[in-house]
């Protein structure tokens, strides 16, 4: 590998996002033409390895990313940016679950119902239709456990959020 193609490598490891051919000159110090010879030698050099990184192009340039095959990795290590909203929803499913999604957005506002679509594509939440309604359960998942490192939740919690509220634990 030349070079070039080694800068242009460390530039798009640096900068973590994708880059126009442009910038890639730019940051590089060499004209465009240059800098597309670099950047086809090490996508071709990338494409030969059977590694864990590849150098693709997206409609936003030219980035080096991690294969698709590694993508549950990258899920399951990487720590996910939840914001205050749904963290504060995701509490709520913690300390009173299960608990119906109509309960839910009773307690915390119609912004759950968009909450509650993001922790389950993450894996946090996991929602049942309930049998005899229109509603569906929520409760925490063991991704939960994980991530928050967690062995169970305290008792106080546990014991009065099934005693207050009711409510029967979902069929599984």
């Amino acid at each position: 590998m030349s070079r070039l193609s080694s800068t242009i490598e460390a530039i798009l490891y640096l900068k973590g996002q994708p880059l126009t051919l442009a910038k890639i000159a730019e940051y590089a110090g060499c004209d465009r033409p240059s800098a597309e010879e670099g950047l086809i030698e090490l996508m071709t050099d990338y494409a030969q390895r059977d590694g864990a990184l590849e150098v693709v192009e997206t409609p936003e340039g030219y980035c080096l990313q991690l294969r698709e095959a590694y993508q549950p990795l990258l899920q399951k290590l990487v720590p996910v940016d939840l914001g205050v909203g749904a963290l504060r929803t995701l509490a709520a499913i913690a300390l009173r679950g299960p608990l119906t999604l109509s309960d839910l957005v009773e307690l915390r506002g119609s912004g759950a119902y968009q909450h509650v679509q993001e922790l389950v594509e993450l894996g946090f939440v996991r929602k049942r239709r309930k049998a005899d309604s229109r509603s569906s359960w929520l409760q925490i998942t063991d991704k939960f456990y994980q991530y928050f490192q967690l062995e169970s939740l305290p008792q106080p919690f546990s014991n009065a959020s099934s005693a207050s509220s009711g409510a029967a634990t979902p069929e599984a």
